[in-house]
């Protein structure tokens, strides 16, 4: 069902945007995202309005999947299809996270007094999370499975609520270390599947790979600006905001060449992984 917002079209970017948060179908979010990216990119929506709906605490999902405990979510092989489809659903489950965490810095600093470049690179983001999320689940489905037949975690969303009030923070910790993970691990998940002889799965996992490397790119862009207006070394506040907000592990094999390509050097995070040396 289309929700009265949908139909009668959101007043601003940041009132889009928590629509599209608060969605619980999921089939609507992705609907409200592009609406969200395609009016703020035709310019037919401005940044934000006193009648914005409030920031909402947590997203909206669906009643499946059930959400546990990380140490319950089984990983499997990629080597049996069982395995295949579970990977997938784990990915399919991180970028439905990645849509609304994109969704919640546009809307959350909309009031940061930053460009309105800021806001392009976010929802260019949203909108390609939209577009992973839309294959990963097409994928499942032709594998006979679909998006909440397995269970799943909650872990990603901490990240939104440790770095709520700070800008600085929410930078470092979801792009420049929840997305970059991504790109280390791909690499090593796209030789799995092509030994099996999974192409379809490999494509889409491609296209995921170098639109993550932008996104990471977003990220240390603009992590790099505020650490340029406040005058700080950049690597350094890197190090101290990771230290107080990420409660996970820093840790290798770390995919150094496309991390320095989407402007993350190892001088922001190798030091804060002693395995790595």
């Amino acid at each position: 069902m289309v929700s009265d917002s949908l139909q009668r079209g959101a007043a601003s970017l940041r009132g889009a945007a928590i629509e599209a948060l608060l969605a619980a179908d999921l089939d609507e979010k992705l609907r409200l995202t592009d609406y969200a990216g395609n009016g703020w990119f035709e310019r037919r929506l401005g940044l934000s309005s006193p009648g914005d709906p409030a920031q909402p605490s947590r997203p909206g999902r669906p009643a499946k999947p059930d959400l546990v405990s990380p140490r319950l979510v089984k990983r499997r092989s990629v080597h049996t299809p069982e395995g295949r489809i579970s990977m997938i659903h784990a990915l399919a489950h991180i970028e439905l996270n990645a849509i609304d965490l994109a969704l919640d810095i546009v809307a959350r600093f909309a009031r940061e007094p930053v460009p309105r470049s800021f806001f392009d690179g976010w929802m260019m983001v949203a909108m390609e999370e939209a577009k992973h999320f839309r294959l990963l689940s097409g994928r499942l489905k032709d594998l006979g499975s679909f998006y909440g037949a397995l269970p799943a975690h909650d872990g990603l969303w901490q990240a939104v609520e440790a770095t709520a009030g700070d800008l600085a923070a929410r930078l470092a910790i979801v792009p420049l270390i929840l997305e970059a993970r991504g790109l280390d691990v791909t690499p090593s998940l796209l030789a799995k599947l092509d030994e099996v002889g999974d192409r379809e799965t490999g494509a889409i996992l491609e296209i995921i790979y170098n639109d993550e490397k932008k996104h990471v790119a977003v990220g240390a862009k603009w992590f790099r600006f505020l650490c340029a207006r406040q005058g700080v070394n950049p690597a350094q506040r890197f190090q101290v905001l990771v230290r107080q907000c990420f409660r996970g592990d820093v840790k290798p094999p770390f995919n150094d060449r496309a991390r320095a390509e989407a402007g993350l050097t190892p001088t922001f995070y190798r030091s804060l992984s002693p395995l790595s040396n």
